[in-house]
């Protein structure tokens, strides 16, 4: 059985002799809401506490690149005459630029679609008139429930090689600005909120990587939560392990002489979780 919230919540109360709610998101006594609040702070710390496997989810995604044609001026950070600049003007800032004139680590800054103009973070190094550009995105959002990457598992599916990464900041400025800086090998880094890759692919590659989702929450529909919202959102840990969870919590914001008796039951029970979650 997987307990939602309020079978959680009249469980522990229960159990503890007090008085069992018939609500806990709309319940305004201040016991029960000390108990919702209690109960979310144990599920995202216990969401972090092991790498359970129910939240371990694969994300993969297509690298995104164009060659357009456009016109370079020396000492200019516009771009003009663009042959095209579809796929470039909703996410501009997410596409680094390579070709002739233009220097290493140079990002859009905007794209005017109706113009067929663009304005990049660094001016080119030489004048041309219809020089094949690439435009490669190297910053892909994140999954909407991401928490954190499982180390070891980013690979070009493309090319069966590991990437190498994450990268320090040390790293990363030295690949986007030394002479050297290329490879065979993508690199990678998490930051800002985007997986970025480098170097830039003009090419589409198949890559992916493993992580843990922060829903440790099912509600009624199955959507996964990051909190409790409904009295019917249940709980993807073991319930044992939230029966005492939660009551070594409240029993520690109580001061109850019995705290240390509940904390013992707690850790029993998240040794038990965690050896059986997914096998020796």
């Amino acid at each position: 059985m997987a307990l939602n919230l309020l079978q959680l919540v009249d469980q522990v109360t229960g159990e503890m002799g007090v008085q069992q709610p018939s609500t806990v998101i709309s319940n305004t006594t201040l016991y029960v809401i000390q108990l919702l609040n209690l109960a979310n702070g144990l599920g995202q710390n216990l969401s972090r506490e092991h790498d359970w496997q129910g939240f371990d989810k694969e994300y993969r995604f297509t690298t995104v690149f164009y060659q357009y044609t456009a016109t370079t001026t020396s000492g200019s950070t516009s771009l003009t005459s663009l042959s095209s600049t579809t796929g470039l003007t909703s996410t501009p800032t997410y596409f680094q630029v390579t070709g002739t004139g233009i220097n290493q680590d140079t990002y859009l800054v905007s794209v005017n679609g109706g113009g067929s103009s663009a304005v990049m973070t660094q001016a080119a190094t030489a004048s041309g008139t219809g020089v094949t550009l690439t435009f490669a995105q190297t910053l892909y959002a994140l999954p909407s429930d991401y928490d954190r990457l499982i180390d070891k598992t980013d690979w070009s599916k493309t090319q069966h090689w590991e990437m190498l990464g994450p990268e320090t900041a040390q790293e990363w400025q030295w690949l986007k600005s030394g002479y050297i800086s290329s490879g065979p090998r993508i690199r990678y880094r998490v930051l800002g909120g985007f997986f970025q890759i480098w170097p830039p692919q003009a090419a589409n590659l198949y890559l992916g990587f493993e992580y843990m989702s922060n829903q440790w929450v099912t509600g009624a529909s199955g959507t996964g939560r990051s909190s409790m919202t409904i009295d019917t959102d249940v709980f993807t840990f073991p319930d044992p392990l939230m029966v005492t969870g939660l009551k070594w919590r409240w029993a520690t914001e109580k001061a109850n002489n019995a705290e240390n008796e509940y904390k013992s039951a707690y850790m029993r029970q998240l040794d038990i979780a965690k050896a059986n979650d997914a096998g020796s």
